[in-house]
């Protein structure tokens, strides 16, 4: 008879399987807590416990290769609810024991820094990437991830009311037929994580869902860090000084940032069921992109899906992935684009700064100027340019852009393969030694 804690021969039949596949883990988790927690361990203790979890995720890609339709229809009744992919995840928890860590497990590593976390959320990410690489399981969840927020139903009629809703780390407001979204996240000087993201995103289905809006403005507040004191910070990149302490999470920052906020400025929320089609069905908005400072990381790659960006001379952008050792969202897919491959590789590999002045930065930036009056004339011009036929013409010429650059298959190929790659970065020791060297949250206060 095989020794379950190292092989799991699966049948093909999804009932005897998941039984089989939850003995399974919890055998390798009675190994795993045989071993000395991770900031005791010796060399050997930690080559033993990354053999153990190898096996567990080899089990889970032979799982899901099997099962993969079965346990998304199991939780979303045939794809007829639409769960984000955290709220997925957390389902298949309950579903299959032990093929993805429950909420209990991954709040209890979100007690440890990134460097003593065991990796649970390495599993999460084998699970939505099989989701996204099977065609009709992936369709759905892009679909479901594009609905708007349930905060943002909640928050509508305020909006409409008062023209005004502040969400902490985020602030819309309507003026006319424009709607502003304000990042404010002033503790982190703009910094992306979970609170942050989940707050852009509320923000930004507002926007969409207020049909008194035609078009969405991104901008930076004034900051109230000394450094930038009367200045506007567009956005700082991730938190590092909470992805140093564990508390930035691989599917409610990482992925739900893609396939949801950074997905909603650049294809509106989905209609329809999310079967498989190559016809988008979208409500969708034009949106410019006001940059002060800097844009750095993902404030770069949310340039990258603006329909016109203004900056200040000066201004720089980059995307330091190499500095950091993660997967810069969908900025290897579509800075190339704009800039070339080669300036590309030299962004990503090289940390090199696109000045705006610049040639390169001309290929991102859309208007120059140089004070607080030309910047808010070049929003008006674009907004009067955006507005000033009427939004069917204006958003039928941008889906036409997009499904020719980056259709939906391309999307999701792409986020099959980010994901599971997102999840092997942040566990690797080269994000940990960056995070150790680079990264020093005494020294530096928490802010970026």
């Amino acid at each position: 008879m095989p020794d379950k804690t190292t092989t799991a021969d699966f049948t093909g039949d999804f009932e005897k399987d998941s039984a089989l596949a939850s003995e399974h883990f919890a055998a390798l988790d009675v190994e795993i807590a045989a071993l000395p927690p991770k900031p005791e361990r010796s060399a050997d203790d930690q080559a033993r416990a990354d053999e153990i979890l190898e096996r567990g995720r080899a089990a889970r890609e032979k799982f899901l290769g099997w099962h993969v339709e079965a346990v998304y229809d199991a939780v979303t009744e045939h794809c007829t609810r639409n769960l984000r992919v955290a709220e997925m995840a957390y389902a298949v928890a309950d579903l299959v024991p032990g093929l993805v860590p429950t909420r209990a497990r991954i709040a209890e590593e979100r007690r440890h820094p990134q460097k003593d976390k065991e990796g649970w959320e390495f599993d999460q990410g084998i699970l939505i990437s099989r989701v996204l690489d099977n065609a009709r399981t992936g369709y759905h969840l892009m679909h479901a991830m594009t609905q708007p927020r349930r905060e943002a139903l909640e928050l509508l009629d305020e909006l409409r009311r008062t023209d005004r809703v502040d969400l902490g780390t985020s602030l819309v407001e309507r003026r006319g037929n424009v709607g502003h979204l304000t990042i404010q996240h002033h503790k982190y000087l703009n910094a992306e994580d979970d609170e942050s993201t989940a707050a852009m995103e509320t923000a930004t289905d507002l926007i969409l869902l207020d049909d008194r809006i035609d078009v969405g403005v991104l901008r930076g507040a004034e900051a109230v860090h000394p450094k930038y004191a009367g200045r506007r910070v567009f956005d700082s990149g991730v938190n590092l000084t909470r992805l140093y302490h564990g508390e930035v999470s691989l599917i409610e920052f990482f992925v739900e940032r893609e396939l949801g906020l950074i997905n909603k400025w650049f294809r509106g929320h989905s209609l329809g069921t999310g079967e498989v089609s190559i016809v988008e069905n979208r409500h969708e908005k034009p949106w410019i992109a006001a940059v002060d400072t800097h844009a750095i990381g993902g404030g770069c790659q949310y340039l990258l899906v603006m329909d016109r960006v203004v900056a200040r001379s000066g201004a720089f952008v980059n995307l330091p992935a190499r500095k950091e050792g993660f997967l810069p969202g969908c900025g290897n897919m579509r800075l190339p684009r704009f800039v070339g491959e080669k300036v590309a590789r030299q962004g990503i590999f090289f940390n090199r700064d696109i000045y705006v002045d610049s040639p390169e930065g001309r290929q991102i930036v859309d208007d120059l100027v140089t004070d607080e009056a030309g910047m808010q004339a070049a929003i008006a011009e674009a907004v009067d340019a955006l507005s000033a036929t009427g939004s069917v013409g204006v958003n039928a010429n941008r889906t036409q852009l997009r499904v020719g650059a980056e259709p939906l298959e391309m999307f999701r190929h792409y986020m099959a393969n980010h994901v599971i790659g997102q999840a092997r970065c942040m566990y690797s020791p080269a994000i940990i030694r960056n995070l150790e060297l680079a990264w020093d949250p005494k020294r530096r206060g928490g802010v970026k």
